[in-house]
């Protein structure tokens, strides 16, 4: 079998359309098809089927496809070591992978702080959701990725190492302007009026749940498509939003927080390949920890800022 044929059946898997593989492939969406009936007649078996919208793997070819997805990033990345060998390069690329919130709080100091040390190391960060991060961790297309155990927690998996970094609270984020801007604690009792945003289902999860164990619920009335849509409606005064403490460091300026009393937390772990584990991931795992220590230890001095900004806005009004 070939592996232009397994990467164009990952690739119409990927993006669910036979006719978007052949766009980004390069082909005419016939020789698609033509390319994925081979590998079925092969195989024996169906792999895909057709919906409404385009297709997606049957649950067949779903098998198949995680396997081939290994062999495909195993097949790149000797590309890659070779051409760099030849090309006199000192290491590979570290791929690294952070959740949105991680990627925005603690990971660019860490890699600064990595980049001082090892000023000729390349790199790359991808965003995502903390199982498709660990999805692409065992694919092998990231050497080292930041996760949480947010709802609906983390697979315990054999082929990846998971290492503890700590426990972050998650607060309320509100306009500057709000009433209960420069207060706090509160009970989350005192905000069962309000309408909330959320951006994904395991912060949702963690805000409903800490809503239920006080007796009241979170009218989570609006949906945003990714954290900057969320802060903005907050901004704005659609709604507010739980966020991750990590993020109050790096908060827009017409926004500011509000602690909970007993707030829901969530656990914070860097996990990587067991297999062929990149050089560079243990010192970034060092930089991680030591990002965090100093986001929580920074916490309160920010929230300090962000009161005297809220004082400021009010004696301005």
């Amino acid at each position: 079998m070939e592996l232009t044929v397994w990467r164009t059946f990952v690739t119409v898997c990927r993006l669910g359309s036979l006719s978007a593989a052949a766009t980004e492939l390069g082909y005419t969406q016939s020789a698609v098809s033509r390319q994925i009936a081979g590998l079925e007649r092969q195989l024996g078996v169906p792999l895909v089927q057709r919906h409404a919208r385009g297709v997606r793997p049957t649950p067949v070819g779903e098998v198949f496809r995680h396997h081939a997805l290994v062999t495909l990033n195993d097949a790149d990345r000797a590309l890659r070591a070779v051409r760099d060998a030849r090309d006199g390069s000192p290491s590979r690329p570290l791929a690294v992978g952070a959740t949105p919130s991680l990627a925005a709080g603690i990971m660019p100091a860490a890699i600064r702080r990595l980049l001082d040390e090892d000023a000729s190391l390349r790199w790359s960060l991808v965003p995502g959701l903390s199982s498709h991060l660990h999805d692409r961790v065992i694919a092998g297309d990231l050497d080292i990725a930041v996760v949480t155990d947010a709802p609906p927690g983390l697979p315990h998996d054999p082929r990846v190492e998971r290492r503890f970094l700590g426990m972050d609270d998650m607060v309320v984020v509100l306009p500057i302007d709000h009433s209960r801007a420069g207060h706090g604690p509160v009970h989350i009792r005192t905000l069962a009026d309000q309408t909330w945003v959320e951006d994904n289902d395991g912060s949702a999860a963690l805000l409903r749940q800490h809503a239920a164990r006080a007796g009241v619920t979170a009218h989570i009335d609006l949906t945003a498509a990714d954290l900057p849509g969320k802060m903005a409606l907050v901004a704005t005064g659609h709604a507010i939003a739980l966020i991750p403490g990590v993020l109050t460091c790096s908060l827009r300026t017409d926004l500011t927080t509000l602690a909970l009393i007993d707030p829901p937390t969530r656990g914070i772990y860097t996990i990587t390949p067991r297999r062929d584990p990149h050089p560079s991931s243990a010192a970034l795992l060092d930089q991680l920890r030591t990002a965090f220590g100093q986001d929580r230890f920074q916490l309160g001095d920010t929230r300090l800022a962000q009161d005297v900004r809220v004082v400021r806005h009010r004696l301005l009004e």
